[in-house]
């Protein structure tokens, strides 16, 4: 890949990061989130081979879903409550179906099936990248909404990716998926934190 398209790539990806980080409209930070999962699909299939695609094909259906799902339950926010702003959003579904789209982005348990496979086929930068940048706009938006999320779902989830990330790294012998494990645990903790004290 040529200097350019990586350097045009990486700045999209802060571009991506900074335009949901600094939103306060559900449809800038729906909009920096397919930034971000836009520019770090290149980047995935630089390297060529079948299972960089097909990580990089894992990774973006996922993404897809969850981004589908964060924009409805953000539309049905607007229906009931008359405006898009992110710190708005008082009714129980579209508070539940944006916490599943949020745990889907981030990969935490039992929507965590998709990391270990999609880093599985990716060189170690690009494993660095998505399991670190690519997970601070969906955290992000996780602590602006913390308040106003169902906390009991969360919480379950978040203790759900403790365990099964501690337990299912105990069981690997490929440094990708250790890494898989290792990010889905931490996010359990981090998400734990988040419900209790954000």
């Amino acid at each position: 890949m040529s200097p350019y398209a990586l350097s045009m790539l990486m700045s999209s990806l802060a571009m991506g990061t900074i335009i949901t980080l600094s939103s306060s409209h559900w449809f800038l930070a729906w909009m920096g989130l397919e930034i971000n999962t836009l520019a770090i699909i290149p980047l995935m299939t630089k390297m060529h081979h079948p299972r960089a695609t097909e990580s990089a094909t894992k990774y973006f259906l996922t993404q897809a879903t969850a981004s589908a799902l964060l924009l409805f339950s953000a539309t049905m926010n607007a229906w009931m409550t008359g405006e898009w702003t992110i710190m708005n959003m008082n009714s129980y579904t579209p508070t539940t179906i944006l916490t599943i789209a949020l745990a889907i982005k981030l990969g935490i348990a039992p929507f965590h099936l998709w990391l270990p496979d999609v880093l599985q086929g990716l060189d170690m930068m690009t494993c660095l990248i998505l399991s670190t940048w690519q997970k601070l706009a969906p955290m992000a938006l996780l602590i602006l909404t913390s308040h106003q999320l169902n906390t009991t779902l969360l919480t379950l989830m978040a203790l759900a990716s403790a365990i099964i990330g501690g337990w299912g790294a105990l069981n690997q012998t490929q440094m990708r998926k250790i890494m898989a494990y290792s990010s889905i645990a931490h996010l359990g903790w981090m998400t734990l934190v988040i419900s209790f004290a954000p």
